[in-house]
């Protein structure tokens, strides 16, 4: 499969890129980008996964995330997807939190979604063998983090595919969408009225079910303006009922903006380098 580049820039001791191709799982262009570090230039590297919240492109994370120091320093690359598929002839929604922008790493089933709104296949399948086979990294050691939405999907697809994903943390993450207004709404929407398809896709639901069989992170602000939809403390009793390693950080005084990513990523960063060894 054929890449285009959009940019490739020196960053810090490694590439920053950002590239585009024609996606056979949501039958339209994507476009993503991936920081490698110093340490590509001379072997394969471990590579995280990054995934963004509602509204977002590859874009915001990798310019506001503050991630490329220390993926230069762990030596470990990270990819940043977009979140949904775009372009003339799919399907949006007036909304921000639906539709283009808002493809919340689902398969979608109901029209007019399914056509495109493949975004589970894309991020899980597709994506990851495009760039282990253009770029110098290793498929036996990924980890997986996001957040908002971003984290919803991370937190979801490590817990579906722990033998792929060594290493699994997250931002904020919607940690309950069955039973809040960002999920309920999307999940009609693209998987039908059926709430037992929904199950797959709640992280706290399967955190209660499976678990992860590693030890898992989750940042949380004290001060989200969005925690009722949230349901932060869904996803903390099921870890607690279940006895999940890991750790559930609620940070005082942090909101839900990359300025609390940006506060935590190096944690996160290095927290991930150290299962991803």
């Amino acid at each position: 499969m054929s890449l285009e580049t959009i940019s490739e820039s020196r960053s810090f001791r490694g590439t920053q890129g950002v590239y585009r191709h024609r996606s056979r799982a949501t039958g339209t262009d994507m476009t993503f980008a991936i920081f490698l570090p110093e340490a590509a230039q001379f072997g394969k590297v471990p590579v995280l996964w990054y995934l963004s919240g509602l509204t977002c492109t590859h874009e915001n994370a990798m310019t506001k995330a503050g991630a490329q120091q220390w993926c230069d320093e762990a030596e470990i690359a990270i990819v940043f997807p977009d979140t949904s598929p775009r372009g003339e002839g799919v399907a949006n929604d007036e909304a921000f939190d639906l539709g283009q922008g808002a493809g919340f790493y689902v398969n979608a089933t109901q029209d007019p979604w399914k056509p495109h709104f493949r975004m589970w296949d894309y991020v899980t399948e597709e994506l990851p063998a495009l760039v282990c086979e253009n770029f110098a990294v290793d498929p036996e050691a990924m980890g997986i983090t996001g957040h908002s939405m971003g984290g919803h999907g991370a937190l979801t697809i490590a817990m579906t595919h722990p033998d792929r994903y060594r290493s699994v943390s997250a931002f904020a993450p919607i940690a309950n969408p069955t039973e809040s207004d960002w999920g309920r709404k999307q999940f009609s929407a693209y998987l039908g009225e059926d709430r037992a398809t929904w199950r797959a896709h709640d992280a706290s639901i399967l955190m209660a079910e499976r678990g992860y069989p590693g030890e898992v992170l989750i940042d949380q602000g004290s001060t989200d303006q969005f925690l009722d939809l949230l349901r932060p403390e869904a996803l903390a009793h099921a870890m607690i009922a279940r006895r999940q390693p890991g750790q559930f950080r609620m940070q005082p005084g942090f909101d839900h903006s990359y300025w609390f990513v940006q506060s935590f990523m190096a944690d996160h960063v290095f927290w991930h380098a150290e299962r991803l060894a």
